[in-house]
């Protein structure tokens, strides 16, 4: 049962990714059947990430409530049933970013969701990084798919029908598969956990560090292709060729990485001081390296290093705040990477508007050396509680279980 959950888990997360890599290629199509410009299509990003937020702070609340099967259920329908309505009879543009702050949220739910499910398995920092991996697969998935469907002169909303008709699947597994009953709450442990989880300093680290990281992952895999056709002379066929290679790198990362650590004995702490170090290093040499190869080297290993630190975030929740305040923690995380996503890509075209484009990477390792002052502080907070042999977080098939000696919670 339990890998039929995560193949059902790992699959869902490639519908997100291909999701969110088809979305791009759609712009051209939706500003001219709209009639709209970038600006105002722009809405639609805002619109979509308020969705997100507000997902990730209900989604302590909704586990607590419905379980991991109601919850991930209705996620999956949400997603579904708006995408099916876009896809089967465009709405009218304002109707349209109505409809994306749903998916919006339906998306969140899910994203936070099955990251919560997972960290309540044996194992979870691997299995957390094969389950954003995953999405790498779908985010190279999608735009090749949307382009297939555009250059077929297929209409952009045959898209989202492609995705509703994914998402059924999804909702199927959840309904059948996924466990029934919410955690249970300790009669001296009812405070709500939206307010407990706010109060902990650690869950407002966490935050910060992934509100950081995705800023940085975005900024480069948006501002990439500019700087390269723009500022150093790149073709745009080859700049495609390297922005690809920094997507195919984050998901390698998140493939490779936590493995060969674990390989090699090094702990969770030593792989994210390495990956951040490898960040850094990789900036200076697509910064600095000569020659287009370098440069291709450069953003590849970017992404590379930048691949296993969202998932190994969300993996060591369980150390930082008690088990039960732990799915409200993931959805607070993934609503914060989410106005990351948002706030520190506009700020790096700022930048790029009065200094130019060439202030992108320098921007990126001022980024990646805020991130690494985070993690020191988060890690040494780490350091200061049990590891996950003293509390090892179990499936029990109905909800979350703590044992051994971290199981008060005690940690913050």
């Amino acid at each position: 049962m339990r890998y039929a959950r995560l193949v059902f888990a790992f699959a869902t997360f490639i519908l997100i990714g291909v999701a969110s890599g088809a979305s791009g290629v759609l712009i051209p199509s939706q500003i001219a059947d709209y009639r709209v410009d970038k600006v105002t299509l722009g809405m639609m990003f805002f619109t979509f990430s308020a969705g997100y937020v507000l997902s990730g702070v209900a989604n302590g609340s909704l586990i607590r409530w419905l379980g991991a099967r109601g919850q991930l259920s209705l996620g999956a329908a949400v997603f579904v049933g708006l995408s099916y309505a876009i896809g089967m009879r465009p709405p009218s543009f304002a109707l349209l970013l109505i409809a994306n702050l749903g998916l919006g949220f339906g998306t969140g739910i899910l994203d936070a969701g099955l990251n919560a499910y997972l960290t309540t398995l044996p194992g979870h920092t691997p299995l957390l990084n094969l389950l954003h991996a995953f999405f790498g697969v779908g985010a190279l998935i999608g735009p090749v798919l949307a382009t297939g469907l555009l250059h077929d002169h297929r209409p952009w909303q045959d898209v989202y029908l492609l995705l509703a008709i994914a998402g059924v699947v999804s909702l199927v597994g959840f309904l059948a598969l996924f466990p029934r009953r919410a955690a249970p709450v300790a009669e001296d442990d009812q405070s709500a956990p939206l307010g407990a989880a706010l109060r902990r300093l650690a869950v407002w680290l966490a935050a910060a560090f992934l509100c950081l990281y995705v800023g940085i992952e975005v900024t480069v895999g948006n501002w990439s292709f500019s700087l390269l056709t723009q500022q150093k002379g790149a073709g745009e066929l080859l700049a495609g060729y390297v922005v690809s290679g920094y997507w195919l790198g984050l998901t390698l990362g998140r493939f490779l990485l936590n493995a060969a650590a674990t390989r090699a004995g090094i702990g969770v702490l030593g792989m994210m001081y390495g990956c951040l170090a490898g960040v850094g290093a990789a900036t200076v040499l697509t910064w600095l390296g000569p020659g287009d190869v370098v440069v291709m080297i450069g953003f590849g290993l970017i992404g590379f290093f930048l691949g296993p630190v969202f998932p190994t975030t969300i993996a060591v929740l369980p150390r930082l705040v008690p088990v039960r305040l732990v799915p409200t923690a993931v959805g607070l995380l993934v609503g914060a990477s989410v106005i990351g996503g948002a706030v520190f890509p506009w700020l790096a075209g700022a930048l790029a508007q009065g200094l130019g484009l060439g202030s992108l990477l320098p921007y990126t390792l001022v980024l990646s050396a805020l991130l690494l002052a985070v993690w020191t502080t988060i890690g040494r907070r780490m350091g200061s509680v049990p590891g996950p042999g003293a509390g090892e977080v179990l499936d029990d098939g109905s909800g979350l279980r703590r044992i051994g000696a971290a199981a008060d919670g005690q940690a913050q």
